[in-house]
């Protein structure tokens, strides 16, 4: 399970994107500004590659306010997500198998 305390401050995502990992699932949560206003953007994809060598179409996103209230239901989405998909990201590991040198 992501906890908040895994997550850097709000500070932190102010300035640049935060990365980690949970049991096969990769995630990233980024500042997003939009016309409206800015958001909390969290894309989750599952292991071994880093955000630029995954293709989109392995990639999941979800939008949430920017801010603290924001950063605990990305967590929760996140768990809610390696509980709904937990054989995919179980059988991540195996994702070397498709890497192209």
């Amino acid at each position: 399970m992501i906890k908040r305390e895994d997550i850097l401050s709000m500070e932190y995502l102010k300035k640049t994107e935060f990365t980690g990992c949970h049991q096969g699932m990769r995630f990233r949560l980024e500042k997003h500004s939009k016309e409206d206003g800015t958001e909390l953007l969290v894309t989750i994809w599952p292991e071994p590659f880093n955000y630029f060598s995954t293709p989109e179409e392995q990639k999941e996103r979800n939008a949430f306010s920017f801010d603290e209230d924001g950063v605990v239901d990305a967590i929760a989405w996140m768990n809610d997500k390696l509980f709904e998909e937990k054989e995919k990201w179980d059988n991540a590991p195996s994702n070397w198998s498709n890497y192209k040198f």
